[in-house]
């Protein structure tokens, strides 16, 4: 049974019309109907089997046998048999460019239709912005264009696609890598990065640089938070602090949740020039109109180079892939680019900036870290088989509700410039190869020999950022704190609660997908994975801040050995949410040791009781079973965190909050029982924090910076939560307006207040980060020596066993 996400499409016409500023226009294009390919490019196609026709389940297709992918694979080749099934569907009447232009004519004929000149002047003046008129003309236009009659844009965008010396990797032949460990290219890149991050920590710590070893160098991570336009201001003032204190240059990995993951790809292209400082300015250019703008839109839509460079994504999706749907995450995505990735002036665009593969031109020499980009899968259980009793009666058991409930979960992508990968499969594809069908773990190619090429950026750009498509729950958690205090809300409330089983399954807009590159593999993908995976030809992905704002679940998977992990916490919800909570589970769930289990919690005052109870909750014995408890206890904690707020506003002070900086360390021991609290160490306690502004003393300092020089030592981790500073006054993430997640709007001045405060929350704690990097580095220093002490010794005793002691 397929485990499709319950959707709500009338929905498209009501939000869309908000995000555009007109209603008809937008809402035509994002109105979710499959779309197919046209028949003409539809017979350059080989056949094979399975089928993808359609966005819907796969239910009466039988899987074809076929080598396993890690095995050297066939590519497909046009099929001869007149049983195999065709890999598009060859139903002329469902053409993909004929029922996308149909959409856009409609919003044309929609607009044209209107008779403004019946309307009286005052009122259509009182009640419409002058750009309304336009809209007709802006849609005619970009009709035109859309057209594929020979030497429109579109015809010229399609056959460009076609073109293997523009596109190099339609020629290439993709199959999915099955395995947990990182593919060669990034360990390739591990081990050109060493040498940079030696010479750079050298400079950092002020050692000669001579006197360090590559192998002492810590692997470093910094990650930034979810949040929109708020997350990435401040990521990339935030990212400017630790490049200014010479930090950056020390870094091996960087990962993002939805707004930090446009800084990310802002930083790697021609716009940012990998220096943070530039990609500021060009932000302050252009964020300072609102993306949905619809003159500033719909003008950069239809005039070159902006509309070939905005548009082909676009049209290569709709052309190539008969099974894409348009929808609200496609127009997102587009505004977003129209935004970000066009530079001062409109006319300096640059394709190269379009596809992830092609940020691997900036770490070839290991000059830059690698950046990390998530997405998630949400996996929601089916109608569950219930037991006679529960048929006969009607009634269904908490066990099975508790079952069924466990069930939803969310499974996490991450995207490298290398590689697309999922833990939870344990297989990945090349980056390049995003976009295109594959079946039996091959990709597909056409007749002509070419595949189609990669999804372009402004799509992912969207992915990455959909937090609107999360589900009805989490949208109910967002609004809960403003309605709080409503008559009638404690009814309305416990009800809501009540059913949030039912609410977390809900989906009111649809998520975006891209082809399901393991369909077919189900017998060589781990047990664990979700039999859904393999009853739907797409993979519908969103921002993987529904799951966790932080993106810490990619930085621990091995192979990528961080020793330490700066996150850098720009969520709207930082006093509600702890982020770096929700990894305890994911950590004891895998068995990783180090990560430092009760980071930023219990909060003051809890008892062991609670420790003990939450680290059961991490001890689940399913990926299922802990996101499922994850939940709750988060929830548990969201609850606890209030009353927390509350008492303080009441007066009770909490010496031990959250400061600007603060630092926990793992331990890679066993944990003796499961009464005691977790084994990890917060650092540094006594330092200033927003609250309780106590300075801390050397003692303070020294009596616990030895746990970084233990041997049993985890990870370190660095979290800097982006609070108010009483040092920079105008700006507070929690009360200024500009500031909230849902604003697409930064002035000039908002982003120098946010640089502003990112800099003096960084200059608070950049003390105890130089002092951290140098403890971890001198304890891999001495572990190092101390191994070739042994290993020396080893060899000496070697020597006098088989010659024999001549000082006797």
């Amino acid at each position: 049974m397929s485990r499709r996400l319950i959707t709500r499409p009338w929905l498209h016409y009501r939000l869309v019309p908000l995000l555009l500023g007109s209603s008809l226009a937008y809402g035509a294009l994002v109105h979710k109907q499959p779309v197919a390919n046209d028949s003409k490019d539809r017979q350059q196609w080989p056949r094979a089997s399975p089928s993808i026709a359609q966005d819907r389940p796969l239910q009466d297709k039988a899987q074809p046998a076929g080598k396993p992918a890690h095995e050297e694979a066939v590519h497909p080749t046009a099929a001869s048999n007149q049983n195999d099934v065709p890999l598009f569907d060859p139903d002329p009447d469902a053409g993909a460019w004929a029922s996308f232009s149909e959409r856009v004519a409609n919003a044309r004929a929609a607009l044209a239709a209107i008779t403004w000149s019946r309307v009286g002047d005052d009122i259509v003046n009182l009640l419409l912005p002058d750009w309304v008129m336009d809209l007709p003309a802006y849609f005619t236009k970009l009709q035109r264009e859309l057209e594929m009659a020979p030497g429109s844009l579109a015809d010229e965008i399609w056959q460009e696609a076609q073109d293997p010396f523009l596109n190099p990797e339609i020629a290439r032949r993709a199959q999915v890598r099955i395995g947990n460990d990182l593919c060669d290219e990034e360990k390739m890149f591990q081990h050109r990065r060493k040498r940079h991050t030696a010479r750079a920590l050298a400079k950092y710590l002020g050692i000669p640089e001579d006197q360090v070893d590559p192998s002492d160098v810590p692997t470093i991570a910094i990650c930034g938070s979810g949040g929109g336009l708020r997350a990435m201001v401040a990521g990339t003032s935030s990212f400017l602090s630790a490049q200014e204190a010479g930090l950056y240059d020390c870094v091996t990995y960087t990962a993002g949740v939805s707004g930090s993951c446009w800084l990310q790809a802002l930083y790697y292209s021609t716009i940012g020039k990998q220096d943070f400082l530039t990609l500021l300015n060009h932000l302050k250019r252009r964020i300072g109109t609102h993306i949905a703008y619809p003159p500033a839109a719909l003008g950069l839509l239809t005039a070159a180079p902006t509309n070939k460079f905005l548009l082909s994504g676009i049209v290569e999706r709709v052309r190539g892939n008969p099974a894409a749907e348009i929808g609200l995450v496609d127009v997102y995505g587009l505004l977003l680019a129209a935004r970000l990735l066009v530079p001062r002036g409109e006319l300096g665009v640059d394709s190269h900036n379009l596809k992830l593969s092609n940020q691997q031109a900036y770490l070839q020499d290991g000059a830059h870290p690698l950046p990390i980009y998530t997405a998630v899968r949400h996996e929601i259980p089916g109608e569950k088989e219930k037991s006679s009793d529960e048929k006969d009666h009607g009634d269904i058991s908490p066990a099975t509700k508790e079952k069924a409930r466990q069930e939803a979960w969310f499974q996490w992508f991450e995207s490298t410039p290398y590689e697309l990968w999922s833990e939870e499969l344990g297989a990945g594809i090349p980056s390049w190869s995003v976009g295109r069908p594959f079946h039996n773990g091959v990709g597909a190619v056409r007749d002509n020999g070419y595949s189609v090429p990669e999804l372009r950026l402004p799509f992912m750009l969207g992915i990455w950022g959909s937090a609107f498509c999360a589900t009805l729950s989490h949208y109910y958690k967002e609004i809960r704190p403003v309605v709080t205090g409503l008559v009638g809300f404690g009814g309305i409330n416990e009800l809501l609660t009540e059913k949030n089983d039912e609410l977390v399954k809900v989906h009111p807009i649809e998520p975006a997908s891209i082809p399901n590159y393991v369909l077919g593999l189900q017998d060589h993908l781990p047990a664990t994975a979700a039999k859904s995976i393999f009853q739907s030809d797409h993979l519908e992905l969103a921002d993987a801040g529904m799951s966790n704002n932080l993106p810490i679940y990619p930085l621990l998977r091995p192979g990528r050995d961080v020793d330490i992990l700066i996150a850098f916490d720009a969520s709207a919800d930082i006093k509600t949410e702890n982020w770096l909570s929700v990894a305890d589970g994911y950590a004891r769930q895998r068995g990783i040791k180090a990560w430092p289990l009760g980071a930023g919690w219990p909060k003051a005052g809890a008892p062991p009781s609670d420790t003990a109870e939450q680290l059961e909750v991490a001890e689940s014995a399913s990926v299922q079973q802990a996101a499922g408890k994850i939940a709750d206890a988060r929830e548990d904690q969201r609850a606890s965190s209030n009353q927390t707020a509350d008492a303080k506003a009441d007066g009770d002070t909490n010496n031990n909050d959250l400061g600007f900086c603060n630092v926990w360390v793992g331990t890679t021991l066993e944990r003796a029982s499961s009464s005691e609290p977790p084994p990890s160490k917060r650092l540094f306690t006594s330092p200033s924090s927003p609250s309780s502004p106590t300075p801390s003393t050397d003692d303070d300092e020294e009596d616990n910076i030895h746990l970084l020089h233990s041997p049993t030592a985890g990870i370190a981790v660095i979290y800097f939560p982006f609070v108010p500073n009483p040092s920079v006054s105008g700006v507070d993430p929690n009360t200024s307006d500009f500031m909230s997640t849902w604003n697409f709007i930064y002035s000039a001045e908002d982003i120098d207040k946010v640089v502003s405060l990112a800099r003096a929350n960084f200059r608070e704690g950049e003390e105890k980060v130089k002092r951290t990097v140098r403890a971890v580095y001198e304890r891999k220093k001495a572990w190092r020596l101390g191994c070739e002490q042994k290993g020396l010794e080893r060899r000496w005793t070697k020597h006098w066993k088989r010659e024999g002691d001549h000082f006797r």
